[in-house]
């Protein structure tokens, strides 16, 4: 059975397209130093989901302080810039520094 995987993923154009990325050695991991609460948050947008809530949410924005390791998360309808802008003008305070990813 291994061969016959072996074999397949030989032939398979997907396969060989992909497989540079799934042989690549991992990126060395970078430490975030925050000095105090509410210094920096990281942002994800999950979604879209299915199905939509009882309220007709389709994604949650999720938002980690890294000092703390305090967490929120708010339901959104539509993945909105000005949902995010909202979430970001009641959260921050003087020096909040957000990230997100990729």
């Amino acid at each position: 059975m291994v061969q016959d995987s072996m074999d397949y993923a030989k032939k398979c154009e997907t396969c060989q397209y992909h497989a540079n990325f799934t042989h690549r050695s991992p990126e060395p991991l970078h430490s975030i130093v925050v000095s105090w609460s509410f210094e920096a948050w990281g942002l994800d947008l999950v979604g879209f989901i299915t199905p939509k809530s009882s309220a007709g949410h389709s994604y949650i924005l999720a938002a980690t302080d890294y000092f703390l390791k305090w967490a929120e998360a708010i339901p959104l309808k539509e993945a909105k810039k000005e949902n995010v802008a909202n979430f970001i003008r009641n959260h921050r305070s003087i020096d909040t520094v957000f990230l997100t990813g990729s």
